[in-house]
């Protein structure tokens, strides 16, 4: 009778510990969940997520895929107070991935996902050493689990990305990336994303939309291949229409491509639901695209919308630079020196182009109209008018060094643009031979433009040395994100 009755309680106790234990379960409600995620339907992917949770409790997948609803939001608003909530959230969410089964693929790869999720937001937060040492524990993790389940092809992705992206890192960040012990290859992460996007498996296959989105980055920044990139969301027919992050990434490509309509096409025919999660990029998007247009008024209401919605210090300064151009263009000066002002007073110099804002409303001068609309031209794709604008004037009619550099660059660029190399190639010799030693970017960027000319022409050899020209330029405006360019085409030209 006793051993009957304690018998009867170990298989109790047996059974409740079985139940107990947590799993990772990528069910077809969690799968629909991740698809509603990569829509940026955040409300549709909780009532999902909960709805798995009831399913089983013991499911730590829910837990993952509340780390990207986290993410997003945070990433793109750079909410200090969310920022604090999130800390908690995610050290409780780590602590409970990690008591995950060590036997599932998807044990090193959760906790990899999240820590580079981790890492990007502290980043955006200035925590950079915090953001080494939490992209180190990703790198190893998704090292770990590559080896032990070779065919889990999720690892693909994210070792992918790590390797590109620690490949290439501005000289700033170096040090830490070497201190930390990650040698990353970018042709070999970009590889491994392009097997992962091309390939039939059911994770890569449910997966395909983020894996396209970082591929597209990817290729577009890092391996310069902005036609494959626009031919690659046209020929795959991407839903930039109902696929948010998709709809982000091909219109922010597109502005920066200057394929200015196209942008304006894709923004304004997204689907506009109030199911989908609300950004201010969107507004931030069409200002460049009525500035560059040389809509002056509707790009300063655009601006002005967005800084009052976005919370964050990224790009606020340089923000406000082009929110005073709106206004100068439009000789409304007491709002332009009120922007300036305001480049001087919000904001922070975490970027390149918010210490160069910074560094433009200290001189208390306005830039020459005819340069400043030429280069608005220029960035929106508009050569001919932009080219057409500066030929009203000509190099000898600007006094001012600054504005003969200007002047020289401008033109080269534009001819670059068109196509014509060799009259590119002369005027960026021009600028480099003018501003070699002064602390504007133009000569920097010159030799980085050159050396993408000949690279173009599969002249890699001269095309390299360029590059490192443009790496060897010291203290000037844009230092770390030209370096990144050039660190980029040097991989590209040796293969590394």
């Amino acid at each position: 009778m006793i051993k009957g009755i304690v018998l009867t309680i170990c298989i109790f106790l047996l059974t409740t510990t079985v139940k107990a234990e947590k799993v990772y379960e990528f069910n077809s409600t969690c799968q629909q969940a991740y698809l509603e995620i990569s829509k940026l339907k955040f409300n549709n992917a909780k009532v999902l997520l909960e709805k798995a949770k009831q399913q089983n409790p013991e499911n730590l997948i829910p837990s993952l895929l509340e780390n990207y609803i986290d993410f997003f939001p945070l990433f793109l608003s750079e909410d200090a107070d969310e920022y604090a909530k999130f800390k908690v959230r995610i050290a409780e969410r780590i602590a409970l991935l990690e008591t995950g089964p060590q036997t599932s693929p998807f044990y090193k790869f959760s906790l990899s996902v999240v820590y580079m999720q981790k890492a990007a937001i502290e980043i955006k937060f200035v925590e950079n050493w915090r953001a080494g040492w939490d992209i180190r524990k990703s790198f190893q993790l998704i090292k770990e689990n590559k080896k032990t389940f070779v065919t889990f092809a999720p690892n693909d992705l994210v070792m992918g990305i790590l390797q590109s992206v620690t490949a290439v890192v501005p000289k700033g960040y170096a040090a830490l990336v070497s201190l930390l012990g990650m040698n990353g290859s970018m042709s070999e992460g970009l590889k491994l994303i392009n097997n992962f996007v091309n390939s039939s498996d059911p994770y890569a296959k449910l997966m395909n939309a983020e894996g396209t989105l970082v591929y597209c980055y990817l290729a577009f920044y890092l391996q310069n291949k902005h036609a494959e990139v626009f031919a690659l969301i046209k020929n795959k027919k991407l839903d930039i229409v109902n696929n948010l992050s998709l709809t982000y990434m091909a219109s922010n490509l597109a502005i920066n491509d200057k394929q200015i309509d196209y942008a304006k096409s894709i923004i304004l025919n997204r689907n506009k639901s109030n199911e989908y999660l609300q950004i201010a990029a969107w507004d931030y998007e069409l200002a460049y695209i009525k500035l560059y247009k040389q809509e002056f008024h509707e790009a300063a209401q655009y601006f002005e919308t967005y800084l009052a919605n976005f919370k964050g210090n990224f790009y606020v300064k340089d923000t406000y630079l082009k929110l005073s151009w709106c206004y100068y263009l439009q000789g409304n000066m007491t709002a332009a020196e009120a922007a300036r002002n305001n480049v001087i007073k919000k904001g922070a110099l975490y970027t390149d182009a918010d210490k160069q804002a910074l560094q433009e409303a200290k001189t208390g001068t306005w830039a020459n109209i005819t340069l400043l609309k030429a280069r608005l031209l220029n960035d929106g794709g508009m050569n001919k008018e932009a080219l057409q604008l500066l030929n009203t004037k000509g190099f000898s009619s600007f006094t001012k060094e600054e504005e003969k550099l200007q002047f020289t660059y401008r033109y080269a660029r534009i001819n670059d643009d068109m196509r014509n190399d060799a009259e590119a190639i002369q005027y960026y010799l021009k600028t480099i031979e003018i501003g070699a030693t002064r602390k504007e970017y133009f000569a920097a960027r010159a030799a980085l433009q050159i050396a993408e000319i000949y690279e173009r022409q599969n002249k890699k050899t001269i095309a390299v040395s360029y590059y490192q020209k443009c790496l060897d330029m010291k203290d000037h405006e844009y230092k770390n994100s030209l370096d990144q360019k050039a660190k980029s085409g040097i991989a590209r030209c040796t293969g590394e």
